[in-house]
């Protein structure tokens, strides 16, 4: 009822709020009642700081650029000398034993090679490799002598610092990275050096181009395994890009060495449990023998 003024009275508006509220309620009930059952949609934002639930390690958010357009060729551990590759890769930069450690003769024919996308497989039909078979050679090598890195490569490598190596120890070797070309992508992992120079770090870690000029300006070496699985031949274009290894996804890449150098390196860790227990030991005798008989 309103007034002569045209105004509802006071008690109407109470009355009217409380009508209002009332059927509000009733219809939240009832959208609550219709979607009983429905799966619950949260939407992440900024705001929400317990979004993701599961803490991810630093290393893992690291995004390195892509080297566009690199014409990559093919080479393969136990390769000889030729005109175009004259050193030979039963060593590698970081490996003297590279091909006894790889188990044999990468032999790059395709006729006596495996290469089955179905189970994953690609490695020589000779062998199973002891090392992973995806594997590249980067123009870069941070090691100068057996006891000191290249002066450059403490500030130019982006994990150096983080890893804190030892004067002389490369934080190269095994570095996994990206390649991708023709809408499939691979990973590998960085075990040797080339082509052709060994001190590019310009290319390799800044945004210049390959140095080489050989073999259509050559700024990667992938293995058979790779050429296999993406189905590319010498001279191709790629893109590639480092990635962490928490980044790197399981696949053919995970099929073969990966697992033994997990078991070397939890060898290793064994290894130094074992003589810290035994300096422990040792402590102990020293400290029983230093006290006087009245103690004991």
């Amino acid at each position: 009822m309103r007034n002569f003024n045209g105004q509802i009275p006071v008690r109407g508006v109470f009355r009217h709020s409380m009508v209002m509220a009332f059927l509000m309620v009733i219809s939240i009930g009832s959208i609550q009642a219709q979607m009983a059952g429905m799966p619950r949609v949260v939407i992440p934002t900024g705001v929400n700081k317990s979004y993701p639930h599961r803490s991810m390690p630093q290393s893992s958010r690291v995004l390195y650029p892509w080297k566009k357009y690199i014409t990559a060729t093919i080479f393969w551990c136990g390769e000889q000398p030729t005109q175009n590759n004259p050193v030979p890769n039963c060593k590698s930069s970081w490996d003297v034993e590279w091909m006894e450690n790889f188990g044999g003769y990468d032999d790059p024919n395709p006729e006596r090679r495996v290469s089955d996308h179905n189970n994953g497989e690609f490695r020589p039909q000779a062998f199973v490799p002891k090392l992973n078979p995806f594997y590249v050679a980067l123009p870069y090598n941070d090691v100068q002598t057996w006891n000191s890195h290249k002066p450059e490569a403490s500030k130019v490598i982006p994990w150096f610092s983080r890893l804190d190596p030892k004067p002389g120890r490369t934080v190269l070797k095994g570095r996994w990275i990206q390649i991708y070309v023709n809408h499939r992508s691979c990973y590998a992992q960085w075990e040797d050096c080339g082509p052709f120079f060994t001190d590019d770090w310009q290319y390799v870690f800044g945004n210049k181009r390959p140095k080489a000029k050989k073999n259509g300006a050559a700024g990667i070496d992938i293995s058979p395994a790779i050429r296999d699985y993406l189905k590319i031949k010498s001279g191709t274009k790629v893109h590639w890009r480092f990635v962490e290894e928490s980044q790197v996804p399981f696949g053919p890449w995970k099929k073969f060495g990966y697992e033994m150098a997990e078991a070397k390196q939890n060898e290793k860790k064994l290894e130094a449990e074992r003589k810290y227990l035994e300096y422990l030991r040792e402590l102990r005798d020293k400290q029983f023998r230093s006290k006087p008989l009245s103690e004991l």
